[in-house]
Parts: C-alpha cells; structure tokens; sequence
C-alpha cells in the first residue's frame, strides 16, 4: 500500500508536535543568548548561572515525576495543551523579573512545566504513527528542538537590542498561544479523528511490526512495575548519560563562543545558528537511518542498536573541537554541530525505544521516568561546569574547562550504549 493510497495527515500531527518542540526549546534557549548582559546586570558569577540552570533542571525532573503519568491518564489533547500553556505563563513570567531569586523561581517553574512536552509527544508518535515509521516522526519533531534553538539567536539579540532583554522572554512565550489555537483545531486520536482516512487508520493501527498490546494493559503498568523491567532502567540510564550533554550545549555553547573567540550579541548568531542547522539534519538522519536499515531486511530492534551504536562512534570528533578550533573557529563550530546532530540523531532512537518495548499506553511514563533520570544527570553536570569554570577561571586558564567538558560530552555515549546492550541485547517488548 503507498503513501498516497495510505493518506498523509499523520505527518500533519507530527508537524504539530514539531513545532510544540520548537517553542519549548525556544522559550528554554533564551537565558543563554541574554547570560553576557544578564550577568552584567545582575552581577552573576558562573555559579549563580549554573544555579539558574539547575534550578531549572532540578524543576523539569521533578515535573517528569507526574507529567508522563499525568498525561497517560488524561491524554495527549488535554495534557499537551495544558503543558504548553503553563510553559508559556512561565517563559513570559522571566520578563518581570528583577533579581536573581526571581530567575531562579522562574527557571523553576519554566522547568516544571516543559517536562510535558517530550511524554506527550512521544506519547503522540506511538499512537499516530505505525512502528516502522516512529524513529523518523520522532526525528522530525525533535528537530524542532533544533529549530527552535536556531531561532533563539537569530531573533532574541534583535529583540534584547531594540526593545530591551524583558521583551525578548516576553514576545518568545506568547508564541505557545498561537500554537494552542492550532492544536485544538487538528488534533485528536485517530479513532476519534474526522479527517483521518479509513485506509490511514489502518495502516496505524494494524500493524504488522508490532505485536498489539491492549490499551487497558497502561492501568496495569504502575511506576512500582514499571521500575521491575530492565528495559525501563536501560532507557533512564540512557538519558541519565547523554541528555546532560544537549543541556551543555545549550546552556554553555554561546559562552564558549564569547570567551574562546571574544564573539558578543548578535555576533554569536550564525556560528549557533550554523551549529544547531547540523543538529537538525542529525535529528532527520538518525529517524531515517534505522528505517533504511529494515527496508534492507534487519530487524526493527537489531537496527535501532545498530544505528544508536553509530552515532555514539560518530560523536566523538568532539573530545579534539577545543584544540582543533583553536586555529579556526568555524572548524570547531562544525565539529560541536556535527556533535551536537549525532546527539539528536541518538535521542531520536533513544525515545523510540519506548514505544517499541513498552504499550502505548504505559510510553508517556516511562518517557518521564527517562526525562527525570537525564534532569538528575544534567544538573549534576551543569554543577560541576560551575565549578570548573570558576576554579579555571580563579587560576588565569579560562579555557580549560571547556577542555575537560568537551572530553565528557565526547565519551559518555559509548559508555550509555554499553551500559544499555549489557541490560538488554535487544529491544524486545516486555512481557507483562
């Protein structure tokens, strides 16, 4: 059966979800573009940063607690749409701050808040889209990721620079509420969906890759069962390792910039913009690799290792982005990018491993039980690049913790995906 016969509006749900990421990382990205003046105003020191940050973090894994569980019990449509609106008050909030408890309280709520977004899209992916096809979907979404990140320094110096830095958190949060509007016009389950062909309702549901569990079977699926399965502790342990390190590049990239190269403002714009363009096409390229994979005859579980293991190899280049970019920007920008798209090319099969071991009704959990786990890992590393960036910078070699933060993001891969083979050698469903 083709594509045409088959019928597209899977695709158009999947761009709602997309650019639902886009606005999520958009409204995150933003404190990095704004960390030069920000400090100025506020007098931070790198510590008072990475306090912000993890004052994000340490709220984004707590909300990952019940976000998952809260959306599988009340759906996608609702627990999206809620999601995304909390987030949005929250980005919009940061313009009304005055001091550095206020950012602090902020991050929090911002982090607590956008800790929807992954389960319920994830959630989305593997109710709207057949097995063989969810690595790419997910691949498209979390480019947005990407996407928004990109859009962050192409816009917010502008805004900062015309109409000042409260109106850059301003303006970027009130985007949510558009995409409200568009989310409660074209979205609902399939079953449910009056748009949705006969002939593409069955393509989804019936699904030959995939052995259909019953929905009910979600109920049975409490957090206390689900942390009995090793197939749950492979994927936390997975996020734990390598989600910290797209919280790094997030966070500390436009830093980098400014002290190893002198760039500031606007001036950092394209050399992210550049970088983050790479990631995206990492993100397509890692949905679509595992899909080439079984077009040639591998199993969906074989491929996905069989990529995942790949992208891990291909990552680490990074370890030598400092030293190598020491005699030219651009080449380090293009190793950090190429980095930084194996990473979403990774977490683009990473989260497919939910739907394809566990219901669909249970994915949204476990997503936030993964979510939460590479939260506690990211704020353990934004603690440490605090420390090491004072401690370096105390001492006159400012630079050098780049250095050590560079060979973390390069091998932490390898290890995860070791760590995942030795707990479960192949992504088999549970047996419940």
């Amino acid at each position: 059966m083709t594509q045409q016969i088959v019928g597209k509006y899977r695709w158009t749900i999947c761009g709602l979800v997309f650019f639902a990421t886009t606005i999520n990382y958009l409204d995150r990205a933003v404190i990095s573009i704004l960390k030069s003046p920000l400090t100025k105003e506020f007098n931070w020191t790198e510590t008072d940063y990475a306090n912000i940050v993890i004052a994000f973090q340490i709220c984004y894994a707590i909300g990952f607690l019940g976000a998952g569980r809260f959306i599988d019990k009340v759906g996608t449509k609702l627990g999206y749409a809620l999601a995304t609106t909390l987030w949005s008050i929250a980005a919009i909030a940061h313009g009304f701050v005055t001091n550095t408890f206020g950012f602090i309280i902020a991050r929090g709520a911002l982090g607590a808040t956008e800790s929807g977004n992954f389960p319920a899209a994830i959630k989305t992916v593997a109710e709207w889209f057949p097995l063989r096809e969810r690595a790419f979907a997910t691949g498209v979404f979390n480019s947005g990721a990407n996407i928004g990140a990109i859009v962050a320094p192409l816009s917010v110096p502008v805004i900062a620079e015309q109409y000042g830095w409260k109106w850059a958190f301003i303006l970027t949060g009130l985007v949510g509420f558009i995409w409200l509007i568009f989310w409660f016009i074209l979205y609902d389950v399939p079953r449910k969906h009056s748009k949705l062909s006969k002939n593409e309702l069955n393509f989804i549901i019936n699904d030959p890759d995939e052995e259909q569990l019953e929905e009910s079977a979600g109920s049975k699926l409490r957090w206390k069962k689900l942390l009995t399965y090793k197939q749950t502790w492979a994927f936390a342990i997975g996020k734990f390792l390598t989600d910290p390190v797209w919280w790094f590049y997030l966070f500390w990239l436009p830093d980098f910039l400014e002290k190893q190269y002198g760039l500031a403002g606007s001036a950092k714009s394209i050399p992210l913009a550049v970088a983050y363009t790479l990631s995206t096409v990492g993100s397509i390229f890692g949905g679509w690799l595992p899909m080439r994979f079984v077009k040639s005859g591998i199993p969906i579980f074989s491929a996905r290792k069989k990529a995942m293991l790949i992208f891990a190899i291909s990552i680490l280049p990074v370890l030598f982005a400092q030293h190598l970019g020491g005699v030219n920007m651009w080449l380090a920008v293009m190793i950090i990018g190429c980095a930084m798209g194996s990473h979403q090319a990774w977490s683009s099969n990473i989260f497919t491993t939910v739907s394809d071991m566990f219901p669909k009704a249970a994915t949204a959990t476990v997503t936030g039980i993964g979510g939460m786990t590479g939260a506690v890992g990211g704020i353990l590393l934004a603690r440490g690049a605090g420390v090491l960036f004072d401690y370096y910078h105390s001492i006159g070699e400012k630079n050098t913790g780049y250095f050590i933060m560079f060979l973390i993001c390069g091998l932490t891969y390898l290890l995860a995906w070791l760590l995942m083979h030795l707990l479960i050698p192949s992504f088999k469903k549970i047996d419940y």
